[in-house]
């Protein structure tokens, strides 16, 4: 658990492991998304925009390297940063040939201070002898398989056009974990439909599924996206603030203790985000839910164990 949170954190997996300030970078390595390109469909889901979930604060234009060597300068300066990892987020990062992911992932090892990579992709962009070369790459360097899971209920998945089931997700996990792989599953809280029951559902599930790593997510209205039509419409309801921390508490009282906690929030930037406007506000996010952590005087897996005194924090 971590030395001052409720939960365990990243942050502090990479301080133990490298001893020193790590900070993610994130990089646009040009590939797509069998969403968009015609081979599922072309307009992705429902909340990714024109470059990609998630991936607004990238700089495009730069070669990998380039975008690096941009990233490191504006980490060691904001956050005093020591070493990076190459963050391959926009878009589906193993939707290619080998050859070709190779040869990104082999530009990014090669910058200096760049002591791993993390890799998002989809849950059906997986076949194996990618998942072959990740094994390799990880006897090389600190690798994070990130993968879009979102949600383990079809209906949503469904909802959110995400154009593969659950089933696919715990194949691909599987699969990932048998080569000794780590894996850290996207969540996304409050999808229209789910009731706090699935949610807590999910947690558990989350621990069968033997998964290392999870990142929340709210659900987020940009523009240029069918969910902001919809939204324009008035047909999805959204978390308010309070109602989105409460629920990320409840979820991580279900969730295993050693799991590590990538992300607990998010925003979508202030050029491109409709709405909800609260998420712009990340940090009086984050101190919401340590304090609703703290008023509970509960911590990340409580109801699993049921202890009765708080581990180390």
């Amino acid at each position: 658990m971590s030395s001052h949170k409720r939960y365990n954190t990243f942050s502090d997996e990479l301080k133990r492991h490298f001893g020193c300030k790590v900070q993610r970078i994130s990089v646009d390595a040009g590939l797509t998304c069998p969403n968009r390109d015609g081979t599922l469909d072309t307009e992705g889901c429902i909340f990714c925009g024109g470059h990609g979930s998630g991936s607004f604060g990238i700089r495009r234009g730069l070669s990998v390297a380039g975008q690096l060597e941009d990233g490191k300068e504006v980490m060691r300066r904001k956050y005093r940063a020591a070493k990076f990892i190459a963050y391959f987020q926009a878009y589906s990062n193993t939707y290619a040939s080998v050859d070709q992911i190779r040869k990104l992932f082999s530009e990014a090892q090669a910058v200096s201070d760049v002591v791993g990579v993390i890799i998002a992709t989809r849950p059906d962009c997986l076949p194996d002898d990618v998942l072959e070369y990740l094994q390799e790459l990880s006897r090389e360097t600190y690798l994070w398989l990130e993968l879009g899971i979102q949600s383990i209920y079809d209906r949503s998945l469904l909802f959110i056009n995400r154009r593969h089931d659950y089933a696919a997700s715990v194949d691909a996990v599987r699969r990932a974990k048998s080569r000794g792989l780590r894996v850290c599953a996207h969540v996304i809280l409050g999808l229209p439909g789910e009731t706090s029951a699935e949610v807590l559902a999910m947690a558990e599930e989350l621990n069968r599924l033997g998964i290392d790593g999870v990142k929340l997510h709210l659900l987020h209205v940009m523009k240029g996206t069918r969910l902001a039509e919809m939204h324009g419409r008035g047909e999805v309801e959204l978390l308010d603030r309070d109602g989105y921390a409460g629920l990320v508490c409840d979820f991580l009282e279900c969730l295993e203790p050693h799991i590590l906690i990538h992300r607990l929030t998010g925003d979508g930037g202030h050029d491109n985000l409709i709405a909800p406007l609260w998420s712009l506000k990340k940090f009086e996010v984050l101190n919401l839910i340590d304090a609703e952590l703290e008023r509970r005087n509960t911590w990340q897996g409580i109801r699993l164990s049921r202890q009765q005194s708080i581990p180390e924090i």
